[in-house]
């Protein structure tokens, strides 16, 4: 196996357990490690945590970090609301082709849709914002898991 297999495998494994994780809690209705991350979102010590989203952000093969856009529905069904960006993302669905939907997570207090830097995006309060795109995770060579939080403000669980 290539380093890049290798590498692309890391990614794609991470991803595809996040996703798992995050969809047996609904189901079932190191601090900044993937593995530790998952298990603050399982409450794998202590009991459920009220947490369901484990944030990541990705990098390509030069360690530039991923930026995602959308477009969230207009206030006047049928238009559109303003594009918005965002360096940190929810796994919504991983698929066996390798390919994931990811969904923008956002702070509402955060002013700039489309940021020019990670540093420049609020990270407080993260929020899922229904703003989802498909990747090919094979693209990606580094993964960044953050803790795990409760990104649903009205906690309505989500739809996978």
């Amino acid at each position: 196996m290539s380093n890049e297999e290798t590498r692309s495998t890391v990614v794609v494994d991470i991803v595809r357990e996040i996703a798992n994780a995050q969809k047996d809690i609904h189901s079932e209705c190191c601090a900044t490690s993937a593995e530790q991350s998952i298990n603050d979102l399982l409450g794998n010590f202590g009991g459920s945590t009220g947490f369901d989203t484990v944030p990541i952000c990705l990098y390509n093969d030069l360690g530039a970090i991923f930026r995602g856009y959308g477009v969230a529905p207009g206030a006047t069904p049928g238009t559109l609301g303003p594009v918005a960006g965002s360096y940190y993302f929810r796994v919504k669905a991983v698929y066996d082709d390798n390919s994931a939907v990811l969904e923008l997570l956002r702070s509402p207090a955060d002013l700039i849709l489309v940021p020019d830097g990670i540093a420049e995006q609020q990270v407080t309060n993260l929020t899922a914002t229904a703003i989802c795109f498909t990747v090919d995770l094979n693209a990606f060579a580094h993964i960044t898991t953050l803790p795990a939080i409760s990104a649903f403000v009205t906690g309505t669980p989500p739809t996978n």
